[in-house]
């Protein structure tokens, strides 16, 4: 069971009992941050604690540096980062925006403030975590807080460590397998269900139209290979982000052909998880070549 709150300022925090305080961003919840937790829920269990975590709604790249929409988007979306956060271990959730008045606050006025508030008897950050506008490091954590600091060291794969940049990267780039798997699960993405040009039923592909719901990260254009949930359903299916060129299309879509169902699903809310890159959009010089094409995707994304 988790409780989020959502807070103003440390006043409303509040916390029945000791607790772990898990501090950072957490963008992802990918396998780095699931040690963390992991870790953290072992302290709790050992010293009969709950699992609490102090993050942000946003970004502090907003508050910190000169904006750009790139700092708007986000990995998961938050249904799905508190459900994550969730499996984690964390019992209670403490959401607050990243102002001007935490950024200017010392590391050591944010321990008096925010984590004496959480009753925190040991703190859990990872091993590149720091705190304030004086930016003291996880090591530094220890000289200025009165219990225990445990530093998660970085977890790595074959490239190096999994990070949420990795992450953002791999899926800009169109590597959403890659995404996945330092996720610890395919990359979801929300969309409502909105009526399109029916092309694609002409050719028999029809498409389910679909319209962004968050603000995260999209994949390169591209074909891909993707689940879709439907009224807690599961179907295969392909799909493509990106112009219709051959059509000479104009406008970014996003669409999925769902295998095996035939159902109007307008205004639906559903979710796409990305599993696989099939190949970029092209532009083809008939309908003919198109189809062939689109076969030889199904057969891809079917297995």
């Amino acid at each position: 069971m988790i409780v989020t709150i959502p807070i103003k300022t440390e006043k409303d925090i509040a916390t029945p009992g000791p607790t772990v305080l898990v501090l950072g961003y957490f963008d992802g919840i990918h396998l780095g941050h699931q040690k963390l937790f992991e870790i953290a829920g072992k302290i709790a269990i050992e010293k009969n604690l709950s699992v609490a975590l102090v993050t942000f709604n946003e970004s502090p790249k907003l508050t910190l540096h000169q904006y750009s929409p790139e700092q708007l988007l986000h990995i998961l979306n938050p249904d799905e980062r508190e459900r994550k956060l969730k499996r984690a271990g964390v019992e209670a959730l403490y959401l607050m925006d990243f102002t001007s008045r935490v950024a200017n606050m010392t590391a050591q006025e944010f321990v008096d403030t925010f984590v004496k508030e959480a009753k925190a008897e040991t703190i859990v950050v990872g091993f590149d975590y720091s705190l304030g506008s004086d930016r003291k490091s996880a090591e530094d954590l220890k000289e200025i807080f009165d219990g225990e600091v445990v530093i998660v060291p970085a977890v790595e794969d074959e490239k190096g460590k999994i990070s949420s940049t990795r992450i953002r990267q791999s899926i800009i780039e169109g590597d959403v397998k890659e995404a996945g798997q330092l996720l610890g699960a395919p990359l979801p993405s929300r969309g409502v269900v909105v009526h399109g040009n029916a092309r694609g039923r002409t050719i028999g592909y029809p498409t389910a139209n679909l319209v962004l719901l968050d603000r995260t990260y999209m994949p390169a254009d591209g074909v891909y290979t993707v689940e879709i949930e439907i009224q807690r359903k599961i179907y295969r299916g392909m799909a493509s982000v990106g112009k219709n060129v051959t059509f000479d299309g104009e406008e970014e879509r996003f669409e999925v052909n769902i295998f095996d169902f035939d159902e109007n699903i307008y205004g639906e809310r559903v979710t796409v998880y990305w599993l696989d890159r099939i190949r970029d959009m092209v532009k083809f010089e008939s309908v003919d070549e198109l189809v062939h094409q689109l076969e030889h995707d199904e057969k891809i994304a079917r297995g």
